[in-house]
């Protein structure tokens, strides 16, 4: 099993993270993560998955979705030709005594406290997956309250990758 990050981008329509999903769950295929938000253009809505499997079955995600109406391209993101962001949210639970060791961990991570209560800081990180896994592990000793994440959103390093699409494009 490895896995991989396919980006999407598709036609920004109604229930296309629906058609998309549906594939894969008829097929019994696994997303990991997915985000999903529009581009610069308005038109269109970049998706990243990240998905597992053999080589067979990572293929033939990338045909089958690449067949689907609203797709108009997918590439695979490989780890050293991209760069992949993460963000994530936790509450910890945080009085007087524990307050300052969590703002130090966060301080080490260039995380952000964005919300402090009598017993409890909520703290934001943006990085990648190594990075908040690290964080994470490192808040052991206390107790999370509540944790969001984001799952990855990716883009390819330099500009020979980029797809334009024509106005005149349907």
């Amino acid at each position: 099993m490895q896995k991989k990050v396919f980006q999407l981008l598709v036609d920004n329509t109604s229930g296309v993270l629906s058609r998309i999903s549906g594939l894969f769950s008829r097929r019994g295929y696994n997303i990991e993560s997915i985000t999903a938000g529009v581009t610069a253009d308005p038109r269109f809505t970049r998706i990243t998955i990240v998905t597992s499997g053999d080589d067979v079955v990572l293929e033939q995600i990338e045909k089958q979705v690449a067949k689907l109406v609203d797709v108009r391209n997918i590439k695979e993101l490989k780890p050293e030709a991209s760069v992949y962001r993460e963000l994530i949210l936790l509450k910890i639970k945080a009085g007087d005594t524990e307050r300052q060791g969590v703002i130090s961990i966060a301080d080490i991570f260039r995380a952000k406290i964005i919300d402090i209560a009598k017993d409890s800081l909520i703290i934001e990180l943006t990085g990648n997956q190594t990075k908040i896994e690290a964080f994470i592990g490192l808040l052991e000793g206390y107790t999370i309250l509540e944790l969001a994440r984001t799952g990855i959103a990716g883009l390819t390093r330099g500009s020979a990758e980029v797809i334009w699409i024509d106005e005149d494009e349907g």
